[in-house]
């Protein structure tokens, strides 16, 4: 799931150590050369460097930021393939070949030549636990995450992994982490205990002995956020009912909103300021170096947030996010910071 995805090493720059292990347990040599993060990739995608993308699960064009910008990057690449278990937009833009995998859902049944089979999540306290479907299958055809990954791997022709085995018994693949993920140690008995097991966590834990046994507190210095006259930082976030890009209801119990996900949270006092009213119906105009960007039809919506901030939801508001506005460092993008205006609509 995606909070285990960095334990389990998915990451575009995995560490020497992590790449050591997984060579040894498996037998081969992995590649060294750092991968792409998403902003990356998408700029790839664009000087013509990707000609395949395979997405193994997830909603890449929607979780993106700049939306018809990624839209436009996706179709460059030659082959564009998708492990799903629905139907989601990024399947709608390909370039010379769209190919969507159905998979098993983890409330269905995954019934491999060894038996019923169970997958691992780790959830927001570090908790790692089992996870096993019971409901039918939608289809017969249908074959899970793990089996999809062999039979490609399989294929490929890298016979120092056991694909077929891996595929058949996934108590195989667990104990190949266990030998690769640190604090994964007898990781198939500890996930069998009722509520599986807790990994270290060093703020948790408060085990800060390796760097002097105390925290360390790091300053910054904050970024000029001043704003021009009748602009808004707008910031996205997600509803009560949504996972992700997953909607699952059109109503928001945090925030008193019923059946409506286009909407603009703006203070009483600066709707005041911009003439809105209640429910008013606007256009959302972003501002950044290389232009502007238009996300039409929102509902302005009066909410305590503070002054000459503006919310909107994820991941409608995504085409307000320019692709190249990213936080240094990290390279992700400043999808809490967007400058825009508010235009009402004639």
């Amino acid at each position: 799931n995606v909070q285990g995805d960095r334990t389990m090493g998915i990451d575009h720059l995995p560490s020497p150590a992590f790449l050591d292990r997984l060579g040894d347990a498996l037998g081969f040599d992995p590649p060294r050369e750092p991968g792409l993060d998403t902003v990356e990739t998408i700029h790839a995608m664009e000087r013509g460097e990707v000609r395949a993308f395979f997405a193994l699960g997830g909603n890449f064009l929607s979780a993106s930021p700049d939306t018809e910008r990624t839209a436009r990057a996706l179709q460059s690449c030659a082959l564009v393939a998708s492990v799903s278990t629905k139907l989601n937009r990024t399947h709608l833009y390909s370039g010379t070949c769209s190919v969507i995998l159905p998979c098993l859902g983890r409330t269905e049944v995954d019934a491999q030549a060894s038996g019923e089979q169970f997958v691992t999540v780790e959830d927001s306290m570090s908790i790692v636990h089992r996870s096993q479907g019971v409901l039918s299958p939608a289809s017969t055809s249908l074959r899970s995450e793990p089996w999809i990954v062999a039979s490609l791997g399989a294929a490929l022709g890298h016979h120092t992994i056991p694909w077929a085995e891996l595929a058949a018994d996934y108590d195989r693949i667990r104990d190949l982490i266990a030998l690769i993920i640190p604090g994964f140690a007898d990781f198939n008995a500890r996930v069998r205990a009722p509520s599986g097991f807790q990994l270290p966590n060093v703020g948790r834990d408060r085990s800060f002995a390796p760097i002097g046994g105390r925290a360390r507190f790091a300053l910054a210095t904050p970024p000029d956020l001043s704003l021009p006259p009748g602009r808004l930082r707008m910031m996205t976030l997600r509803s009560h009912d949504q996972y992700n890009t997953t909607i699952y209801g059109l109503d928001d119990r945090y925030r008193g909103i019923k059946n409506e996900r286009r909407v603009v949270f703006i203070h009483p006092a600066d709707m005041v300021e911009l003439g809105l009213i209640e429910r008013q119906v606007v256009d959302l105009i972003s501002e950044f170096t290389d232009g502007e960007r238009r996300a039409e039809r929102f509902i302005v919506v009066p909410f305590d947030l503070p002054r000459r901030n503006a919310a909107t939801y994820f991941p409608e508001a995504n085409p307000l996010v320019p692709l190249d506005s990213v936080a240094d460092g990290s390279n992700t993008p400043t999808s809490k910071s967007i400058v825009i205006r508010v235009v009402p609509r004639t």
